[in-house]
């Protein structure tokens, strides 16, 4: 495999691990009961968006790694 078919990969298992991971532990601003006035009720108090990209970034490895190791293994 080539870096570029290699950093296809990367890329879209990384939004593929990074999207429903943005859905994990989020608290709305309604649950924690304070309410910024002028936002959405809903949005999120603490997203933890620098926490959830570096396990993203770290999944999407694991999965690039995977794919260079079994995709020339099934080309053979």
């Amino acid at each position: 495999m080539n870096w570029a078919q290699l950093s296809i990969i990367f890329v879209i298992s990384w939004w593929l691990v990074f999207l429903p991971a943005l859905s994990i532990g989020v608290q709305g601003q309604h649950e924690s009961g304070e309410v910024v006035p002028g936002s959405e009720a809903g949005a999120p108090v603490m997203p933890m968006l620098k926490k959830k990209a570096l396990w993203a970034t770290i999944g999407a490895a694991v999965i690039t790694l995977c794919a260079a190791i079994a995709l020339p293994l099934l080309q053979a």
